[in-house]
């Protein structure tokens, strides 16, 4: 195996990955039982966010799956899931201002925002490539492929890196609103603060994993010109 030498640099990721994941599920599942005392649906709260904020036309749309909720905003529009659309928890009105949060950011040009939007084409297109070039490279005992494959790499590292203040910044304006709108009570507010924490550290543990990938395959790249 070609990255086995270094195969130990990808266990943090794998044990912050598999306990976000784990802390994830128990916040959601856990406050997914305790109904909010407005009595609002998912999306019955995202549209009062989205109103207040002056996007009456913004649509918030059912999507299938299980989590699949987000903003899409090149149609400029909200998906929730089937749980969350219909949800009347805190768990659904939690995810679902997070999403209206996003909403929230493009509409006041946030900066980070749009560099993620910018960078989305460049991270498609090396998520599919950099692995075939990097072999490539090894296989061919080309240093500038993979010097190249770790490039196209790093480009999703970056992603990674921008995603995050993104993300916690979607679930800072989610929360907001939900208390300036009385849309959750300040006795509800501490478990919303749960579940966006707990979804919040799903990116952490992502951008630790990408990280420690970059890290891997630079170690590897150093390893073959000596």
């Amino acid at each position: 195996m070609i990255f086995g030498p270094y195969m130990w640099l990808l266990i943090p990721g794998i044990i912050l990955g598999i306990y976000a994941q784990i802390k994830l599920t128990s916040a959601y599942n856990r406050y997914l039982q305790v109904g909010t005392h407005s009595g609002l649906s998912g999306a019955e709260a995202a549209r009062e966010i989205l109103d207040h904020a002056g996007l009456a036309d913004m649509p918030v749309e059912e999507i299938g799956g299980h989590l699949t909720d987000h903003y899409d905003p090149a149609k400029k529009a909200l998906f929730l899931s089937t749980d969350n659309f219909h949800g009347r928890s805190i768990s659904a009105v939690g995810v679902a201002a997070h999403e209206a949060g996003h909403a929230l950011q493009q509409q006041a040009a946030y900066a980070l925002f749009n560099l993620r939007m910018w960078l989305v084409p460049a991270t498609q297109f090396a998520s599919v490539a950099w692995m075939g070039i990097l072999i490539l490279g090894m296989f061919l005992g080309f240093t500038k492929l993979i010097g190249l494959a770790i490039g196209i790499f790093s480009v999703m590292t970056i992603f990674q890196l921008v995603t995050l203040p993104v993300e916690f910044d979607a679930s800072r304006r989610a929360k907001d609103q939900l208390v300036k709108l009385g849309l959750v009570q300040a006795d509800e507010s501490g478990a919303v603060n749960k579940v966006l924490s707990a979804a919040a550290l799903t990116y952490v543990a992502a951008l630790v994993t990408s990280v420690m990938q970059l890290l891997q395959f630079v170690m590897i790249a150093r390893n073959d010109r000596d």
